[in-house]
């Protein structure tokens, strides 16, 4: 898993230097995606294939077979919604949307403006969607998304078995996949579950340092966390976390004061080496490492009302019971199991339980705009504390009682999920065109855009340039054009859309030549002529 991870995050890397040297081509990409399969390839023939695998399939028990089956179950659910058409905000906004722009400029840019200020933040995930989007549609990066999914469960799964025996860890796996946050984003283009998985295998990683004490797996650890911050900047908060790990570790060992700065700078090194490229990236572009945060697009500001524990009790019971984007109750349930055995614990079981802990403090003081789904990187760890938790205890009523609950919630998110699907299962079939899906689905009233009537298809040419007020989300916008947010003085279009907005005084004079009513969006003109922001 850990070779997985590592050859991810070099095609990721090798996709961003074809980008910054302006070589986004199929031809390039295709080319070194064979060179790079082909050195996987190698590799793994020489490192894994010189030894006899062989294969030994154990009869399983009737539980686990039940429990495998939930899982499968969950997966065809998930695997219906990624086939379908992208409807997710952020995905439109920004998570498709450069890759496309970056292929249509066959370069990784900078984009200046208040609209795609993201520009410059670490993007690993994306570096994939874009490859993806050069191979196909948005489907085929909503499905290495959903990849990351089932990557994340069986890493969660390996790890587990540290702990619990395979029975439990299936229920582990069980517990994490079928929350309802990741049924939700594995049907989406969005980066939380390439996160997660990073997150996990550094989590794999540090345990397994703890375990052998070996100083490769704290490396490894590091690494891995490396990537996770090459995904999403966020995950610089799991630093911390880290940080505080080493500590305890050594001194639970009695080690010196030289061992513990040796460990911790040696982790922090490759933490920061990894996501590095894309830091200067961001300093050539803007001064600063970390942009947009820390300026007016995305300030930090921790209030002291934060600092307040009943304002912690309040919004950390919140994010178990009442998140926009819904976890399974197990973890709260179980929770409270964790001060009768704690004292009990193997000190790899006490990490995972203070991992978890510091998990909940880092979400309520970093930014918390993506509701739920920005716990989710450590849904992995709560899941093998909660089934760790399940195995210690020995009164059999409340045993089976919670792995009937476990059940009873995969039962329901099948349903659920399998529901809030149901609308994508007329485009597999073939019985739905993308227009009329999109046309139907697609929140036009909050900043989505597409071209329901195909009026822009039929009479916006590739020689033309369309200048656009009020777009948000512009994955499906497929006509030349420059957005207002990043226009330059000196820009030349020959056609003004407004969506859901006034067009600008200044082209006051301009002729509307078509209105959508279901879009909101205005067309305008003025002469044959082309003109000069």
């Amino acid at each position: 898993m850990f070779v997985i991870a590592v050859f991810i995050g070099i095609y990721s890397y090798l996709i961003f230097l074809l980008g910054i040297y302006h070589m986004l081509d199929k031809q390039p990409v295709i080319l070194m995606s064979l060179l790079f399969i082909l050195f996987v390839f190698i590799y793994t023939y020489r490192i894994i294939g010189i030894y006899r695998i062989n294969l030994k399939f154990k009869k399983l028990d009737r539980f686990s077979i039940i429990l495998i089956l939930l899982i499968l179950a969950q997966i065809v659910v998930n695997l219906m919604g990624a086939l379908g058409y992208e409807l997710s905000f952020d995905a439109l906004w920004y998570h498709l949307t450069f890759p496309k722009l970056y292929i249509l400029n066959h370069a990784i840019f900078h984009i200046p403006g208040g609209l795609l200020y993201y520009s410059d933040m670490p993007k690993l995930t994306e570096m994939l969607y874009t490859a993806g989007l050069l191979f196909g549609d948005e489907t085929l990066p909503k499905l290495i998304h959903f990849s990351f999914g089932i990557l994340s469960s069986l890493a969660l799964y390996k790890i587990s078995r540290k702990f619990v025996s395979k029975i439990l860890a299936i229920l582990a796996a069980l517990i994490f996949y079928s929350s309802l946050v990741i049924g939700w984003q594995s049907i989406t283009a969005y980066i939380d579950l390439s996160r997660t998985f990073f997150e996990t295998m550094a989590l794999w990683g540090f345990l397994n340092f703890i375990e052998k004490k070996e100083k490769k797996w704290l490396i490894g650890s590091s690494v891995m966390l490396g990537l996770a911050i090459s995904t999403k900047l966020i995950s610089l908060s799991s630093l911390f976390i880290f940080t505080l790990l080493i500590f305890y570790f050594i001194l639970k060992g009695k080690g010196s004061l030289r061992v513990l700065i040796t460990i911790i700078l040696t982790y922090w090194f490759f933490s920061v080496i990894i996501p590095l490229p894309w830091f200067v990236f961001s300093w050539i572009n803007t001064g600063s490492l970390v942009y947009p945060v820390f300026s007016s697009l995305y300030p930090v500001n921790v209030s002291f009302g934060a600092i307040n524990p009943i304002n912690f009790i309040k919004d950390v019971s919140g994010l178990f019971t009442k998140a926009v984007d819904p976890i399974s109750p197990i973890y709260l349930i179980t929770a409270p199991f964790i001060l009768i055995y704690f004292r009990k614990f193997s000190l790899q079981e006490r990490v995972v339980a203070i991992y978890s802990l510091l998990a909940v403090v880092v979400w309520y003081f970093t930014p918390r705009t993506g509701g739920g789904r920005f716990i989710l990187p450590y849904l992995p760890a709560f899941s093998i504390l909660t089934i760790i938790l399940i195995s210690k205890i020995k009164i059999k009523f409340l045993y089976n009682y919670l792995l009937f609950l476990i059940i009873l919630i995969s039962i329901s998110s099948i349903a659920y999920r399998g529901v809030a699907n149901l609308k994508y299962l007329p485009v597999l079939l073939g019985r739905e065109t993308k227009n009329s899906f999109l046309s139907k689905n697609l929140n036009f009233s909050f900043g989505d855009f597409y071209d329901t009537d195909e009026y822009f298809k039929n009479n916006i040419k590739k020689s033309d340039k369309v200048l656009l007020y009020g777009f948000h989300n512009l994955y499906y916008v497929n006509f030349p054009f420059v957005d207002s947010s990043w226009v330059r003085e000196g820009d030349k279009f020959n056609y003004i859309a407004v969506q859901n907005s006034n067009i600008p005084g200044r082209f006051g004079d301009w002729n509307l030549i078509y209105f959508n009513p279901k879009t909101k969006v205005q067309l305008f003109k003025k002469g044959d002529i082309w003109w000069s922001y």
